[in-house]
């Protein structure tokens, strides 16, 4: 796994900054919530993850690379 640059780590956060309302389409993992759950963004960590807390409770994060996600409202 190669990790992202400090640049693209600050284009994730310019592009994700906390409090944008995403929902799951999909992600490849057992734990993963439901297609159709909605978050909010908490943060994008140095690893390129984005840190969403989901309205189920989960706090599984998002891979920008792997998972399939749309933004609903993005945080001013």
């Amino acid at each position: 796994m190669q990790f992202p640059s400090k640049a693209e780590i600050a284009t994730l956060r310019k592009q994700y900054p906390i409090g944008t309302q995403v929902e799951l389409v999909s992600m490849n993992d057992k734990q993963a919530p439901p297609a159709g759950t909605v978050g909010r963004v908490w943060g994008v960590d140095d690893a390129g993850s984005i840190l969403v807390r989901w309205e189920n409770g989960s706090s599984l994060s998002l891979i920008p690379e792997e998972d399939e996600f749309k933004v609903l409202e993005v945080a001013l």
